[in-house]
């Protein structure tokens, strides 16, 4: 196989492995009902893609997602009561301020800013999960203060997210393809690189 051939092979498998973890993210979303499948499906899709990231390329998906889904089941739905229930507050102050007759423009200003600080926090919060081995309460806690400390990471999340969200509108049959497996996988490849300069950080304190 010369040069050209193994570089065509290996973008074929690649597009085959985001194509793959992308329907089963869909599917086990369904198989939980999606209130409860979503969660432990999304959790599943960024801890596959941290073991890409990190090497670990020769593990068959699908067992290893499904290990993924079934073992943090109860732990990320839990995680996702205080997500759904944070995103429930923001949809229910945007109908109270449409709905009402009073005059609640100049709330939309702090609102959206609340609304960009809670999109920032989840671009952590997922890949907090996955990455480190501690409880609910610690992962909302240790996502928030690695968000803070990473504006100049965060920022390159939004700029190759929305690099990408532009692609996928303009042919969005890649959404539909791959749109969860390669946000999942360019949120988890950033995050590790703020999860690597946290430990580094912490090393050189205790040094």
């Amino acid at each position: 196989m010369n040069s050209t051939s193994g570089f065509i092979y290996n973008v074929l498998e690649w597009v085959t492995r985001f194509a793959y973890v992308n329907l089963l993210w869909i599917l086990f979303t369904l198989l939980g009902g999606v209130l409860l499948g979503f969660y432990p499906a999304t959790i599943a899709m960024f801890a596959v893609c941290r073991d890409w990231l990190r090497g670990d390329t020769g593990k068959p998906v699908f067992p290893a997602f499904w290990q993924y889904y079934r073992r943090d089941f109860v732990k990320s739905n839990l995680l996702g009561l205080f997500v759904t229930a944070i995103a429930a507050f923001i949809a229910l102050d945007i109908f109270y301020i449409q709905t009402s007759s009073a005059d609640l423009s100049w709330t939309y200003i702090p609102l959206f800013a609340f609304m960009l600080l809670f999109l920032m926090y989840l671009f952590y919060l997922f890949p907090t999960f996955v990455h480190f081995d501690i409880k609910v309460g610690q992962v909302i806690k240790n996502a928030f203060f690695i968000m803070l400390i990473n504006p100049i990471n965060t920022l390159l999340i939004f700029i190759c997210l929305g690099s990408l969200a532009v692609i996928m509108q303009t042919v969005p049959a890649l959404a539909v393809i791959f749109g969860g497996s390669s946000f999942s996988y360019i949120i988890m490849w950033l995050a590790l690189r703020s999860f690597n300069r946290v430990n580094k950080t912490g090393a050189e304190m205790e040094g």
